[in-house]
């Protein structure tokens, strides 16, 4: 039975992946904006910017840019999920012998990959503007493991939206809240910085915990409490989108 499951979803993730390698422009669209915030805030408001940092302003930004990006890649699991939910092919897959539950796990493997390849391309571009990083390999594959725990909680959100929405455009629509989050985090200035009350929220909002850890790995800092606050609320996050994702799907193919 598990053999069965693995074998419907990796044929189902081809061709999600396939899609996508037939509409780059779902990756460009993805790395196009988090690219022009980081040169817009490193090139043209870092300089009046003060994080109370020694370390560059590409390097205190390129966290709080990387979560930006995958919620931004997110926005097409639910428009993708939503098309084939119109189209269709949910009845002609209940009509096949194969897994229900392969058919979400397709989007959601396939949003992991076209969202690694985002980050991937981002922190190319953060190199080439100065960033850099004494990160061992150990921190590198923590923040790898943070990033994917990131993108699959976001993810299942975003399957949410895909089977809730009743238009294309509500369907996507769900990540723009996300993409805004960041602005009011510890991202881009240090959260001491804001006024109270926008101060207690940004400190006590999952993104500036998930930013301060990825931030003191690259830095080779000790990560403290923030990892596991982190932690705590991508799992939290997780278990309650997945859990609510699978019963929206159960009742849209009963």
């Amino acid at each position: 039975m598990t053999t069965h499951v693995l074998d419907d979803t990796s044929v189902l993730t081809g061709r999600s992946l396939r899609h996508i390698l037939r509409s780059p422009d779902t990756i460009i669209t993805t790395v196009v904006t988090p690219v022009a915030l980081m040169l817009l805030f490193v090139y043209v408001l870092g300089g009046a910017i003060h994080t109370g940092s020694s370390q560059s302003y590409v390097n205190y930004l390129l966290p709080g840019i990387l979560l930006i990006t995958i919620a931004s890649g997110v926005a097409y699991t639910a428009y993708r999920l939503f098309l084939d939910l119109q189209g269709g092919i949910f009845e002609r897959f209940a009509s096949m012998p194969i897994a229900r539950s392969s058919v979400l796990w397709a989007h959601v493997f396939t949003s992991v990959t076209a969202n690694l390849v985002s980050v991937t391309v981002v922190i190319g571009v953060a190199l080439i503007m100065g960033f850099r990083t004494g990160a061992s390999i150990a921190a590198w594959l923590a923040i790898a493991g943070m990033l994917i725990l990131f993108t699959l909680a976001l993810t299942w959100l975003a399957v949410i939206a895909g089977l809730s929405a009743k238009t294309v455009d509500g369907a996507s629509a769900f990540s723009y809240p996300l993409i805004f989050l960041p602005f009011i985090s510890s991202a881009f200035v240090p959260t001491s910085s804001m006024p109270g009350p926008v101060a207690w929220f940004a400190e006590n909002q999952p993104v500036t915990s998930i930013v301060n850890t990825i931030r003191a790995l690259f830095a080779q800092q000790a990560v403290g409490s923030d990892v596991w606050i982190a932690l705590a609320w991508l799992v939290g996050i997780l278990v309650v989108a997945y859990a609510f994702a699978i019963a929206i799907y159960r009742r849209k193919i009963r």
